[in-house]
């Protein structure tokens, strides 16, 4: 059992930032090669395809919302003028209409002929890689400035509170495709800590959740 401590524990942040980040880097390098293809890649994928994109899309802009709604005014009360939040915020608002573009994107796969696939595959390999550029540099910003803040300033009872507020907040993504995706980026030190803090939930829900969320992924991956 580790001790408490008095500094937040920013692990899971990281970990979920690192599995966001994860699958825009192989969404966009997946339509790239889509867009090389001049055949169809059937319904069953496209419509896969379009799921896994609108899930990651709801998962990061829950994420920001969350971050706008409960983070950031408890970051605000604890770090004063140590905080200056404005860059992020802003960012929040700016990848809005990039999501969108991707979402419909995706959309458009699914309703597309196959002829039209090439084409298709490559807008949406053009927003994806918009979306995991201006989400890298956000992130990137985050981790770098506002986590040392963090942990200077919020006492680690209050983050665990805005920890528990975020998983609360209605609208994110459903359990099935962030807990697999989540343990599948954590390093093994990580996973060790995760389980330690889930207890024995952790484990029972990565074998019922594992075996679906694979077949998706091997559907959607190849």
């Amino acid at each position: 059992m580790t001790c408490p401590t008095s500094t937040p524990n920013l692990m899971g942040l990281c970990v979920l930032h690192r599995t966001m980040r994860a699958d825009l880097h192989r969404l966009t390098a997946l339509t790239e090669r889509l867009a090389d293809l001049r055949t169809g890649i059937g319904a069953k994928r496209a419509e896969a395809l379009d799921a896994w994109v609108r899930g990651l899309c709801a998962e990061i802009h829950h994420h920001h919302e969350a971050e706008d709604r409960i983070a950031w005014p408890v970051i605000e009360r604890h770090a004063g003028a140590a905080a200056d939040l404005t860059g992020l915020t802003e960012d929040h608002a700016a990848l809005d209409p990039l999501l969108a573009d991707v979402r419909a994107g995706a959309a458009a796969i699914v309703r597309g002929p196959s002829a039209e696939l090439p084409a298709q595959a490559g807008a949406l390999a053009g927003r994806l890689a918009r979306l995991r550029d201006t989400l890298d540099e956000h992130i990137e910003a985050e981790e770098r400035e506002l986590f040392p803040i963090i942990e200077r300033h919020v006492p680690a009872d209050e983050w665990d509170a805005v920890s528990k507020g975020v998983q609360k907040m209605p609208g994110g993504p459903s359990a099935g495709f962030q807990v697999p995706r989540v343990l599948a980026a954590a390093t093994p030190d990580e996973l060790g800590a995760l389980r330690e803090e889930a207890g024995p939930l952790l484990p029972v829900m990565a074998a019922l959740l594992g075996p679906a969320h694979r077949r998706r992924e091997r559907l959607v991956f190849g």
